[in-house]
């Protein structure tokens, strides 16, 4: 009799606990390999081989940015590993800046990331999306810009209603289009070395030719590069949705830098509903606006800037708690490597594409007023926080959204 009713405990509990509204761990090994295989090997394979080529002058000097793209990528995974093993919430780059450098810091990575990083990201990978989907039918006439926006807009509804509606069925589309990707990179890959192998190689005659090469290009070469390679910290965004680890406006609203309607989940999808919807329009509009490569300069900018910010609080952390538990611990000569080079290419940025990046540094900047005014919202009229209040209620009622009952962190 004692174990039959501890039995059904039990099972009050487990049933108790399946109906805690929370972010739920289903993200498993493959789904996790597949979001960074993914974002790794997305629209940037395909798009940014013309940007590196471009800015770099020729084929061998392009070959050699690809190598230390690739390098220097392979490092800040390797330091975006300690770091999302040493402070296991969600969030990735927001909450290594707010762990290690402080909450000013974290907040303008956050004021740039809703204000145009995401927007931006999402507006130039829809953009390629919609390019490769339409020009086909065109070929080899030049297909038209409205067909390709449009195309690209319903592209990135369908992504966004995904990640609304279902976290599992959100890692079942990334593992769908992972292999979708990887097939078409066997298309591409096959025949060209095929080709190679035939003595077609008139494209890598004198392939280092310095005529064209100009240095203060080069950090844009870098840019496009490295966007290819970018997404090895995208898992570190979704740590607490990921099973056994060692967001988003999400974690920030959760952690008091934001409106909290963004750090609530549907009660009963489980998924951040407020913080997805309130990017929706702010990428339809860059979307619109945007062209695809001033979008990598001007996203990359601020996004190199603080993963730099980011290896930087790491090693002020190492120093200031050097017994805080760090399961994977990277060599130092490699970190102060990956920060200095990272720094370096920033910085001359500035100079090699002062309107794209210096807008990105401008508008990261307006965030340091914003911040007061939002750690201080308490000063602020009382009326005018009722009225704030009052809508953030009636939103909260229209998305059926909720704050987390349980800590998923």
């Amino acid at each position: 009799m004692d174990g039959t009713r501890m039995r059904k405990e039990d099972d009050k509990k487990e049933k108790a606990q399946d109906e805690v509204v929370q972010l739920r761990r289903e993200i498993g090994l493959l789904p996790a390999v597949c979001f960074i295989i993914g974002s790794v090997v997305g629209s940037g394979i395909f798009i940014a081989p013309k940007g590196v080529l471009v800015n770099s002058g020729s084929v061998g000097l392009s070959l050699l940015v690809w190598v230390l793209c690739g390098v220097l990528s392979m490092l800040g995974a390797l330091c975006y590993a300690e770091l999302g093993t040493s402070f296991t919430k969600s969030g990735g780059h927001y909450t290594y800046l707010l762990e290690t450098l402080g909450p000013l810091t974290a907040f303008l990575r956050l004021w740039s990331e809703c204000l145009f990083i995401r927007p931006a990201v999402a507006s130039y990978v829809s953009l390629a999306f919609g390019r490769y989907v339409v020009e086909p039918f065109f070929a080899p006439c030049a297909a038209p810009i409205g067909l390709i926006k449009l195309v690209s807009i319903l592209g990135l509804s369908l992504v966004v209603a995904i990640n609304c509606w279902s976290v599992t069925m959100a890692s079942r589309t990334q593992i769908t289009l992972t292999f979708i990707k990887m097939f078409a990179l066997v298309l591409i890959i096959v025949p060209g070395g095929i080709a190679l192998a035939k003595g077609k190689t008139e494209s890598f005659q004198n392939g280092f030719e310095v005529d064209s090469f100009k240095l203060d290009k080069l950090p844009l070469a870098f840019y496009n590069g490295l966007y290819a390679y970018g997404g090895w910290f995208a898992l570190n965004f979704i740590t607490e949705e990921v099973i056994n680890p060692n967001r988003m406006l999400f974690v920030a609203a959760r952690e008091g830098h934001w409106p909290p309607i963004f750090s609530m989940i549907h009660i009963r999808r489980r998924t951040p509903l407020p913080a997805v919807l309130f990017l929706y329009p702010l990428m339809v509009v860059v979307l619109i606006t945007g062209e695809i490569y001033q979008l990598i300069n001007f996203v990359s900018f601020s996004r190199w800037l603080f993963i730099a910010l980011a290896t930087l609080g790491m090693l002020l952390h190492r120093h200031r708690f050097p017994n805080h538990p760090r399961p994977f611990k990277v060599p130092l000569a490699l970190v102060v490597t990956f920060t200095v080079v990272c720094f370096f290419i920033v910085g001359l940025s500035l100079y090699s594409d002062p309107w794209n990046t210096g807008i990105s540094c401008a508008l990261t900047l307006t965030g340091i007023p914003v911040y007061y005014v939002t750690i201080y919202r308490y000063r602020l009229p009382h009326r005018l926080r009722r009225i704030c209040d009052y809508f953030s209620k009636q939103l909260q009622i229209l998305l059926e959204v909720t704050q987390q009952e349980v800590q998923t962190f």
